[in-house]
C-alpha cells in the first residue's frame, strides 16, 4: 500500500513543527511549504528536516499552491500557514486578511482545480469568538471577532465551508483554542511569560512587562491539538470541530504558575504596561470540546500547570545552554 502523503503549509511554525512529527510517526511523506524568502527560521523543525521534503509556495500567490500539489500529488493538506500574531494584525491589517482570509480561498480553489478528492484541513482560531455571545463556546456559537486577525479567521473559516458544500470537498475546520509549547513564538504571552521568568531567575533580567493580567483563555497543548488536526481528516464526512480544555485561566494564573516553578512570586517581577493593551480586548475564551470527544475520540493529554512547568524548564535549559 502506498504511503499517504500529506502537505503542511506553515510547517516551521508551532502546529506545523508538532503535526509533521505525528504524520512522520504515522508512516507519511511529509511535504512542508516554505516561502521563498531568506528570513525562514527551520529551528523547530530542524531534527525532522532530513525526513521532510521542503517545497516552495505562497498563500499570496494561487499558482504556486496549484503547481505545488500537481507536483506533490497530496492525499492531505493542513492549512496553517497565516499571519498569525493577534496584535501585529492592528499594524498590518491588510496583510493580515491577504494572508490569513484570502489565503485559505487560494489554497482551497488549487485543491477543486487539481484534485478535488484532497482532504483539507483549515486552523480556525477561537479569536473568531472574540467578544463571546455565550459561554463555553461552541461549534454553533456565532462570531464577533475583536481584532483583524479574528476577522480573517472567520473568512477563513467560512470560505472552507463554502467550498465544502459548494463543490463537495472534505474540507474540515479545527476551532482550536489557546494552545501553547517551548516551540511558542516569543512575541506570544505565554511564552513571554515562561522565557521572561526563566530569564529572572538566572538574573538575565529583574522584571516583565505585561498588559492585561485579567483576560482568560482556555489553554492546552500544542502536541495534543495536532492529533485533533489529523482524525478530522479521518472521517468519513468534513465538520467543525472546537478543540479546547474547557477550563479557563487567566493571564496571572499563568503567570504565578511560571514564576512558582522556578520559586519565584511574580507579584515582585510582573509590571504592567500600557502599550501591551489590545485597542479591544477579548476577555473571556473558554471552549467546550465534547463533539471532538464523542466524534473524534480526541482528548487532551497534558494538563494546564504541566504545560506551564514544560516551558518554563524548557527555557530555563534552553537559556543556561546559551550562557555555557
Amino acid at each position: 500500500m502506498a504511503k499517504k502523503r500529506a502537505l503542511i503549509t506553515g510547517i516551521t511554525g508551532q502546529d506545523g513543527s508538532y503535526l509533521a512529527e505525528l504524520l512522520l510517526e504515522k508512516g507519511y511523506d511529509v511535504v512542508g511549504m516554505i516561502r521563498r524568502s531568506s528570513t525562514v527560521n527551520f529551528e523547530r523543525i530542524q531534527h525532522i528536516q532530513d525526513r521532510i521534503t521542503l517545497a516552495t509556495g505562497d498563500l499570496m500567490d494561487e499558482i504556486s499552491m496549484i503547481n505545488l500539489l500537481r507536483e506533490y500529488r497530496p492525499s492531505e493538506v493542513y492549512n496553517l500557514a497565516a499571519q498569525s500574531f493577534v496584535q501585529t494584525s492592528w499594524a498590518q491589517p491588510v496583510f493580515t486578511g491577504e494572508t490569513t482570509a484570502l489565503g485559505v480561498t487560494r489554497v482551497l480553489d488549487a485543491v477543486r482545480l487539481v484534485d478535488p478528492e484532497i482532504r483539507f484541513y483549515q486552523a480556525s482560531s477561537s479569536e473568531m469568538f472574540g467578544k463571546v455571545v455565550e459561554v463555553p463556546q461552541t461549534e454553533t456559537t456565532p462570531f464577533y471577532p475583536r481584532s483583524p486577525y479574528g476577522v480573517a479567521k472567520v473568512y477563513g473559516h467560512w470560505i472552507t465551508v463554502n467550498y465544502r458544500e459548494s463543490y463537495n470537498l472534505h474540507a474540515s475546520s479545527g476551532i482550536l483554542f489557546n494552545h501553547e509549547s517551548p516551540r511558542r513564538g516569543l512575541e506570544f504571552v505565554t511564552r513571554k511569560i515562561a522565557h521572561g521568568a526563566a530569564r529572572i531567575k538566572l538574573g538575565l533580567d529583574h522584571e516583565l512587562r505585561l498588559g492585561n493580567l485579567d483576560a482568560r483563555r482556555d489553554w492546552g497543548f500544542a502536541g495534543d491539538y495536532v492529533e485533533a488536526m489529523w482524525l478530522m481528516l479521518q472521517q468519513d464526512t468534513p465538520d467543525d470541530y472546537v478543540v479546547a480544555t474547557g477550563e479557563t485561566y487567566a493571564v496571572r494564573e499563568f503567570c504565578e504558575l511560571a514564576f512558582g516553578a522556578v520559586d519565584l512570586d511574580y507579584q515582585n517581577y510582573v509590571v504592567l504596561d500600557e502599550r501591551f493593551m489590545r485597542p479591544a480586548e477579548v476577555d473571556l475564551l473558554i471552549g467546550d470540546p465534547a463533539k471532538a470527544q464523542a466524534k473524534l475520540g480526541w482528548k487532551r493529554k497534558v494538563s494546564f500547570p504541566e504545560l506551564v512547568q514544560m516551558m518554563v524548564e524548557s527555557d530555563v535549559q534552553m537559556l543556561k545552554n546559551l550562557m555555557r
